[in-house]
């Protein structure tokens, strides 16, 4: 029995990447927030050999700048309360430098009563809008907006910023960036 456990574990470290899933389109009320919508990379985070989720970035013209607007789609393949989101989210945050603990918990608020807990399939959206925050999108509706330019740097940073944690699904966010189609 030990040993059947052992080949399992191996299999699911060793199975090749599954496509990754996320839409070919953004809803109408995101992309209408870019204006035009081109798709700059996508990839698929997987914790421990777990498959986590799925992402996409999305900007104007398929080039991503970090001082202009974007939007991260991300379709979830686990189940997590709108909390665990939340803290992760403050956890990598105070991971890359944020040191301000009355800003982290305002941010954590915010984010905890703007994200929904998500089930495998849900697909939670960002746009980030440069000097004025994110507004956060399901699949179907607005799910609120933070209004703080600094609270939507350092949430997007989170994939974007060098330091990730996840260097190879940023790697597959940004690899079409720059790239003429």
């Amino acid at each position: 029995m030990r040993n059947a456990a052992a080949f399992a574990l191996v299999l699911v470290f060793a199975a090749p990447a599954a496509a990754v899933n996320v839409p070919a389109e953004l809803p109408p009320a995101v992309c209408s927030a870019l204006e035009t919508c081109r798709m700059v990379g996508k990839g698929r985070l997987r914790w421990w050999g777990f498959h986590v989720y799925d992402a996409a970035l999305w900007t104007r013209d398929g080039r991503w700048q970090a001082d202009a607007p974007y939007v991260l789609d991300i379709v979830y393949a686990r189940q997590a309360t709108s909390g665990q989101l939340a803290e992760t989210s403050i956890d990598e945050m105070r991971r890359l430098g944020v040191r301000d603990e009355a800003k982290l918990a305002r941010w954590d608020a915010a984010m905890r009563s703007t994200f929904p807990d998500v089930q495998t399939g849900s697909r939670l959206i960002g746009i980030y809008r440069p000097q004025r925050g994110a507004q956060f999108y399901s699949a179907t509706r607005l799910l609120g907006t933070i209004d703080d330019p600094e609270f939507a740097r350092r949430f997007f940073e989170i994939w974007l910023d060098p330091r990730t944690q996840t260097p190879d699904l940023r790697a597959a966010l940004l690899s079409g960036n720059g790239r003429a189609d």
